[in-house]
């Protein structure tokens, strides 16, 4: 099947209220203007450069999503423009989004990481970590960042019993922070989790957002 048909169908088996970001790093500009024309409009990119790139290129309707590891120094390059950035796992990250975001005259809205997942290599808050930091004094001063809620990953595993655990954990933080710090927040409403080989159990599990890309696109091309 090609990439309209790829996307009708992961449409057609999410319910209503879960939002699909299509994961199109490393995909050609072509790719994404085959997605488009499908009726997608939200893209997630990992690199700063290439989101910027492909921005100046496509049409200004799509909402670009940072789902990647963000590096202080290239939040410049997205702040004009992103939705969305998934992976803050650090304060100094989440201020230096603040500045950039000030420089635009814009607020830019984030997901707290949180690392779950039993591989070290992965990025984010372990749980308990993101109170400290939206407890402190520095954050609350932030003026140009909205926090909507949380992302993560789980274990890459067959075990599906461990993906459901990681997922659980995930949701589980999510809540408590509602709970203690967003309680009457309408827009902290965002858990983003689950992709190509497990959104249909993430989604169970509590996510509001799936991130999919080789089930769309193919294998990514680097």
């Amino acid at each position: 099947m090609g990439i309209a048909e790829n996307i009708l169908e992961i449409r057609e088996g999410i319910p209503e209220g879960v939002t699909l970001v299509s994961v199109s790093k490393y995909q050609p500009v072509e790719a994404l203007q085959e997605a488009y024309a499908a009726g997608e409009r939200v893209f997630g990119e990992s690199r700063a450069q290439e989101m910027a790139e492909k921005y100046n290129i496509l049409p200004k309707d799509i909402e670009w999503h940072m789902i990647g590891h963000l590096q202080t120094n290239k939040v410049k390059y997205i702040a004009p423009f992103v939705s969305l950035i998934h992976s803050v796992d650090s304060l100094e990250l989440l201020s230096q989004i603040n500045k950039s975001a000030a420089k635009s005259d814009r607020v830019i809205d984030c997901l707290i990481q949180l690392h779950v997942a039993a591989e070290e290599s992965k990025f984010g808050f372990i749980p308990g970590e993101a109170s400290l930091i939206l407890s402190s004094e520095e954050f609350k001063a932030m003026k140009h960042v909205r926090i909507r809620g949380v992302m993560g990953m789980a274990t890459h595993t067959d075990d599906m019993e461990r993906v459901k655990s990681d997922f659980r954990a995930i949701k589980g933080e999510y809540d408590q922070l509602k709970e203690r710090f967003f309680a009457q927040c309408d827009y902290f409403n965002t858990i983003s989790m689950g992709m190509s080989g497990d959104y249909q159990i993430a989604i169970n599990e509590g996510s509001t957002m799936i991130r999919i890309g080789t089930t769309i696109f193919g294998e990514r091309k680097k």
